[in-house]
């Protein structure tokens, strides 16, 4: 079981209890993209990376899904020799790529085509993640996904050396996120939760965690949604997107994940949005393997009628995921995407490949299973509204 021993910093009007950890820092990398550099939260960071006379380099176009080129080429461009710290500020892309880069920067990385091709590291330079959106939970997990646009899909690289030093969760960098962004990033972390919750490879650790994580979300969800400015609904959604981090890291995703992968890597859909498109179909599927624990999910969900037998919280579990996708006006549709019907075949033959993650589900799948669900997205009168 891989141990987290990252220092948490977390709370509204938190940024200057970053100070400290800068001590000793003179020459630092900071990773972002280009509308999170810009941000009011963001500046201010900066201004107190910039104290001391501080050498601060800052890498701001990490792209939404990264591929290994575009590690390749930000490498090429950054001059990181002697680095002290790595800061990644941002969605879950930059700080994958931040995360990578403290690897990638340290004079014993074997580089970066052996870590895809399975080598593991052995040390990085000291890392600060600071996740701007509520979601990926990046910063708690020793993983970090990058596409290969050459197979259509993504490969993890996943090593505890990759788990970052420190991590801080600031709301304010949060309040910005368009609805639709704090929606797909929001169910990208219920995907997290519920996946893991229900993994073959679960265990009381990963369970606790999820469940601490799945009540913060199920709670604040909505809120953080239409109130953009809620600091607390935000901070909650930043824990849970912690939570479901951590219980990556203790546990385990599986069926959402596998087959959202071959959306990502070919068709480019942001993660979160293809998550959200699969999470109630692949929990239909999940349902009968994992009754028990879906009805333990359904007594977290607001105003949940307790007086249900276990089965029939399982399903309405199902359907509650089903109306929050639609509530969070998230797509339900992959034709409206631009993912043409005549690739089901090809799409299921690249998420069966994902058996990192297939291997995790609780129930067995195979090759027409996965087409099924597919089949599901390609609703012609779909009640999918383009989001705004």
């Amino acid at each position: 079981m891989v141990t987290i021993n990252s220092t948490l910093i977390s709370g509204a009007g938190a940024i200057p209890a970053l100070a400290p950890l800068l001590a000793g820092k003179q020459k630092l990398l900071l990773v972002s993209d280009s509308n999170i550099i810009r941000l009011p939260a963001t500046q201010q960071i900066l201004v107190l990376l910039q104290e001391n006379d501080r050498e601060v380099q800052i890498i701001d176009n990490v792209p939404p899904e990264p591929s290994q080129h575009d590690v390749s080429a930000i490498m090429s461009d950054a001059l990181a020799e002697g680095t002290d710290l790595v800061i990644g500020i941002g969605g879950g892309s930059v700080l994958d790529v931040a995360k990578l880069l403290s690897v990638l920067y340290h004079p014993q990385s074997p580089g970066l085509e052996a870590l895809l091709a399975g080598e593991k590291p052995t040390g990085r330079i000291t890392s600060l993640l600071i996740p701007a959106t509520a979601g990926t939970g990046s910063e708690a997990t020793p993983n970090a996904i990058l596409a290969i646009p050459e197979q259509n899909t993504k490969i993890g690289i996943i090593s505890p050396v990759l788990l970052p030093d420190y991590v801080a969760l600031l709301p304010e960098l949060t309040t910005s996120m368009p609805a639709h962004i704090a929606s797909s990033t929001g169910i990208d972390a219920l995907c997290h939760l519920i996946e893991c919750f229900t993994a073959t490879v679960a265990s009381p650790v990963s369970d606790n965690v999820a469940l601490t994580g799945l009540r913060k979300l199920l709670h604040n969800i909505e809120t953080a949604v239409t109130e953009p400015e809620n600091l607390n609904a935000r901070l909650e959604m930043l824990w849970a997107s912690y939570y479901g981090g951590a219980a990556i890291t203790h546990a385990g995703t599986h069926l959402v994940h596998a087959l959202s992968y071959p959306l990502g890597g070919k068709y480019h859909l942001p993660h979160g949005v293809a998550n959200a498109i699969l999470l109630a179909p692949c929990m239909k599927v999940v349902r009968p393997s994992a009754i028990e624990k879906f009805a333990q999910v359904w007594d977290l969900v607001p105003e949940a009628d307790m007086t249900l037998t276990a089965e029939e919280k399982s399903h309405a579990l199902v359907e509650y995921f089903a109306a929050l996708v639609k509530r969070l006006n998230l797509p339900d549709n992959l034709e409206a995407l631009g993912v043409p019907r005549e690739d089901i075949p090809s799409l299921a033959d690249a998420a069966l490949n994902v058996k990192r993650l297939m291997n995790n589900a609780p129930c067995y799948v195979d090759h027409a299973d996965v087409q099924d669900i597919y089949r599901t997205l390609f609703r012609t009168n779909s009640p999918y509204r383009r989001m705004q």
